[in-house]
């Protein structure tokens, strides 16, 4: 059969796939929970009994607040087969977005996971008129649960009811509306049709290898990148295994040896400086030949890479890569890194590692993919992020604006046509807001539109490629960048708080609490040396004349997005006085 919608992706499943006993996977009480493609899909259907029961009929909003767990997977599913519209949100947000958002999408059904977060979301709910039924994952008491709208769907099967509905959907029906996490005002609904999701899997069918067959997944499933790619492994019959946390994925990835994994730039940042310092312990000879192998990964090449390259990454692989390997669960066919731009020595890095990366870039309103790396010749350039989907065109237009066309773009934002009118324009090209080149074909990126600012000199800055790269610095955790119409750039700088532990042990530096240590001026000085350093890589005007060290943590309930990239605006508003004083 072909796989035109979404729910069509089980039946295909079941199809090309019947043996497979662990399409999805769950760890629970230390152990790993797998659920064959039979028990996903007879769930799903019953979900699907259990929903049009309730009196969920086509059109329908249905919200999903969870962490990724199979449940996510079969809710979806159950809500998409009864022509519902399924509605992710992310569990990490605000009291405040949670009721913009349940009343702007008239939610009539909600599945909340966890007593924590129901308590947060409860005293929204009586704001939200439209909302029927509450649901929770697990039996708390309080609301009905995930198995019993199963055991509702069993007693009640209406397969002819549910075929008929199914028959109705058509390919260019809205399939979800997924609020962006954005950085400013009240989130945006971005409606997506089936085709929308179905085109962006199917053109990257080809790209993992036949033998590929397991997936570790821990980036949201409500974010669309995780989303699509979960969708992807189905079409392909990849297991998909969940990690319990990002704290656990080195030790998920041991246990499970996975094949296929997408992450973000930052989780490969931290691998990078931890196998960095791991070298600093080697007594001096082993010292030399690790840091040799190290530096020779930074310059690996897909193409054209010369016979004594070859020479020295075969001794190379044999005396270190291996043993990161197996360290690193040892399996990867594919590494896939979006949500920001990684740089080009780190793809090389773990690409001569045995951990291809392959770069993608997207957004939510092109369901998500516009361009991605891919196995032809030319396929794969590091600091690019690929090639133009087949199907999708790309263009850079005025401002270096990068503008894409074809069977991704949404189909708009819900409930409202002035603002899909201003990123859809009439010729049907999606406004993407980053800026970008095309060189030989392939995309690079190069900011922000909205985030590039000018001097009162009148000097063009770009603060992402800064931050970028002085991210790269161990010391560096995270860093935004300021300086529109002020003389100079300056920056708040968060300290790799782990790394300086190390790094003060070393130099006998009692290392106390963050508070503290940012405030001590051994500490003020190297990094006043390191951003020295760092600044020789711009132009005069680029250099970070003053900053300021930041004990708070940033994560994903304060400043950052769950693609872990900064809300520069929440951090305008958090450190504003700080801000002040570094340009008084």
């Amino acid at each position: 059969m072909e796989v035109t919608r979404l729910i069509d992706l089980l039946p295909y499943y079941l199809e090309h796939h019947p043996n497979q006993d662990a399409a999805l996977a769950a760890k629970r009480n230390g152990e790993w929970i797998k659920i064959s493609i039979q028990q996903y899909v007879e769930t799903v259907n019953n979900l699907s009994y259990g929903f049009m029961e309730l009196g969920i009929v086509p059109g329908d909003k249905v919200a999903i607040i969870s962490s990724n767990r199979p449940e996510w997977n079969m809710l979806d599913m159950a809500v998409m087969q009864c022509g519902a519209i399924s509605v992710p949100i992310y569990p990490t947000i605000s009291q405040s977005d949670y009721k913009y958002i349940l009343n702007h999408a008239e939610i009539k059904l909600i599945f909340i996971e966890g007593k924590e977060l129901r308590t947060k979301i409860e005293p929204v709910l009586p704001e939200v008129k439209s909302i029927k039924h509450v649901y929770t994952f697990m039996d708390q008491g309080v609301y009905p649960y995930f198995d019993q709208l199963v055991e509702l769907g069993k007693a009640h099967p209406q397969p002819e009811a549910l075929k008929k509905i199914m028959d109705g959907i058509d390919k260019m029906d809205m399939a979800t509306i997924i609020y962006t996490s954005g950085t400013t005002g009240n989130p945006k609904g971005v409606m997506l049709s089936h085709n929308n999701v179905v085109q962006n899997f199917y053109n990257v069918r080809n790209t993992p290898a036949p033998w590929n067959k397991t997936a570790l997944s821990f980036l949201p499933l409500c974010h669309a990148y995780e989303r699509m790619m979960v969708y992807l492994y189905q079409y392909l019959g990849i297991s998909v295994y969940y990690a319990e946390s990002l704290a656990t994925i080195a030790d998920n990835i041991k246990e499970i040896n996975p094949t296929f994994m997408t992450c973000v730039p930052r989780l490969l940042e931290k691998i990078y400086d931890k196998l960095y310092m791991s070298g600093k312990k080697l007594p001096l000879p082993q010292r030399l030949i690790y840091y040799w192998a190290f530096n020779l990964a930074t310059r690996y090449k897909i193409e054209n890479m010369s016979s004594w390259y070859r020479v020295r990454h075969k001794l190379a692989d044999k005396l270190i890569y291996s043993k990161w390997r197996t360290a690193l669960g040892g399996n990867f066919d594919i590494v896939v890194s979006g949500g920001s731009a990684i740089q080009p020595h780190m793809s090389a890095f773990f690409s001569a590692m045995g951990m291809p990366v392959f770069e993608g870039y997207g957004l939510s309103e092109s369901s998500p993919i516009i361009a991605v790396m891919d196995r032809l010749p030319g396929g794969r350039r590091f600091g690019s992020v690929g090639h133009a989907l087949p199907g999708t065109e790309l263009k850079i237009g005025p401002n270096d604006e990068i503008l894409s066309r074809g069977h991704n773009v949404m189909m708009g934002y819900y409930k409202d046509p002035e603002l899909t009118a201003k990123v859809i324009d009439a010729d049907g090209w999606l406004h993407t807001g980053d800026t970008g080149r095309i060189e030989n074909g392939a995309l690079i990126i190069t900011g922000r539109l909205k985030n590039i600012f000018k001097t009162s000199f009148g000097k063009y800055i770009n603060p992402q490629v800064i931050e970028a790269k002085f991210c790269e610095s161990g010391f560096i955790e995270n860093m935004v960048v300021f300086g529109e119409n002020k003389k100079f750039a300056a920056a708040l700088i968060v300290p790799d708080f782990i790394f300086l532990k190390a790094w003060c042990k070393k130099h006998k530096i009692k290392f106390t609490t963050p508070e503290e240590m940012i405030k001590n001026k051994e500490i003020i000085a190297r990094y006043h040396k390191e951003v020295k350093k760092l600044n020789t890589n711009f132009g005069d005007w680029e250099h970070i004349k003053r900053f300021e060290l930041i004990a708070d943590e940033w994560t994903q309930n304060n400043v950052l997005t769950p693609t872990l990239k900064v809300k520069r605006n929440v951090v305008e508003k958090m450190y504003a006085e700080t801000i002040e004083k570094l340009f008084a």
